[in-house]
């Protein structure tokens, strides 16, 4: 059948690979004039299976409260009149409860132990070129209360096989000796199996390869409404860069469009659980001093991975707004973070820096499945495990759209409620 994916972000395109190769005619629409410019194009280059877990956990509302309107805090709340951000909170509080805290992270260790095996599957396929590292992720700490928490997190994930190795401080500096000249450190957890790469190389690799086995992509299109008739899609209203608008159809239609998705669907009914998260980047030259590995200081959100000669460090959650306005301020505090824990990892004053949307559920836990609307499916609000989680996502989609049962435990949608 023909199906449109909307959306050419690394869930779009990975999606539309899996469509395609499971034998459907596909075409993929994005307003931008490439794929991958948007959320995909500068996060932190981590595939961090270890790091499968929800952002709202017992700990979280502490945290917020902390960065209440503070530039200076690494995770920063600015209240707004938005009344989509209030229920939004109230569901992230649910989801702080220990008994969704566990359960959130067995869905999302799920998903992402399978993505690793589907990206690798890819690979062996496709020898795509996209700054990959399989050097492991190496997860700091200075203060040993949350490196316990983190070691308690740890036991959750080895039943689903993945690995998380407690390091000393020599430890730690023997896997990373560029950590030597940054702040003390208590410890750490090594995530051996861990990986690392640019997503918007790969993303933008495997959309050549979906061109070349057939996949059809409408660049400089905006999709402006659903195209909905006693409640099944037939396709898109689009508009073009030269303001032609029209419509596209398709037999079925998914949704990969981050946090744009509710304002598509919501016209419709669907009020899909999404908000975005704010976080930013900072690309540099690699110095000699430049870490191989990559690392994760969970106590300031930032990570920092080394991608071929540049390092790629991110960071920052903010909950307020919708723009990617690059502010000054907290770019100077991302750059002060990076000097904290690798003084000499290259030109930290000469850094690109980006901000981006993630595309967010209350509970991490990305929406898979169907939609309320007969012919519309969900694929989306990954957060920020989206390099993570995409490959994964996309073959349980396949799987669902082919009306297959999941290989493994997954919170799917059915169509009941969003």
């Amino acid at each position: 059948m023909h199906i449109l994916v909307l959306g050419a972000g690394i869930v779009g395109i990975t999606t539309a690979w899996h469509l395609r190769q499971a034998g459907h005619t596909v075409s993929v629409i994005d307003r931008q004039a490439a794929p991958a410019l948007e959320t995909s194009f500068a996060n932190g280059g981590q595939i961090s299976v270890s790091h499968a877990g929800p952002w709202a956990t017992p700990q979280a509302p502490l945290i917020g409260l902390r960065g209440w309107m503070d530039s200076r805090a690494p995770v920063r709340f600015s209240p707004t009149v938005n009344h989509r951000q209030w229920r939004w909170m109230a569901a992230f509080l649910y989801e702080c409860l220990p008994g969704r805290v566990r359960r959130n992270t067995d869905a999302l260790a799920r998903l992402a132990a399978s993505s690793q095996a589907e990206l690798r599957q890819l690979q062996r396929t496709l020898q795509l070129p996209y700054d990959q590292s399989d050097s492991g992720i190496l997860h700091v700490f200075s203060d040993r209360r949350e490196l316990e928490r983190a070691r308690a997190r740890a036991a959750w994930l080895a039943p689903h096989g993945i690995r998380l190795d407690y390091c000393d401080t020599a430890r730690c500096l023997e896997i990373e000796p560029a950590l030597a000249g940054g702040r003390a450190l208590v410890g750490g957890l090594h995530a051996p199996n861990d990986e690392v790469g640019d997503a918007h190389l790969f993303t933008q690799a495997l959309a050549q390869a979906c061109a070349d086995a057939g996949v059809t992509f409408h660049f400089e299109t905006t999709v402006e409404a659903l195209d909905v008739h006693e409640n099944t899609v037939r396709g898109v209203a689009v508009r073009d860069a030269r303001g032609v608008r029209g419509l596209l159809r398709g037999e079925q239609v998914v949704c990969t469009l981050g946090t744009h998705t509710r304002q598509l669907v919501e016209q419709h009914g669907p009020r899909p659980a999404l908000y975005p998260i704010k976080g930013y980047s900072l690309t540099f030259a690699a110095g000699p001093g430049a870490p191989h590995v990559s690392l994760t200081d969970e106590e300031h959100r930032i990570v920092l991975s080394r991608l071929g000669d540049r390092v790629r460090v991110a960071g920052m959650a903010e909950l307020g707004g919708h723009t990617v306005t690059v502010e000054p301020e907290r770019v100077e505090l991302l750059k002060k973070l990076t000097r904290a824990l690798c003084p000499d990892a290259g030109d930290i004053d000469g850094a690109e820096a980006w901000a981006g949307l993630r595309p967010c559920t209350p509970g991490n836990v990305p929406l898979i499945g169907r939609s309320r609307i007969s012919g519309l499916w969900y694929n989306t609000g990954h957060g920020s495990l989206g390099w993570t989680l995409s490959c994964g996502s996309a073959r349980l989609l396949t799987e669902l759209m082919a009306g297959r049962e999941p290989a493994f435990d997954f919170p799917v949608l059915t169509g009941r409620r969003h």
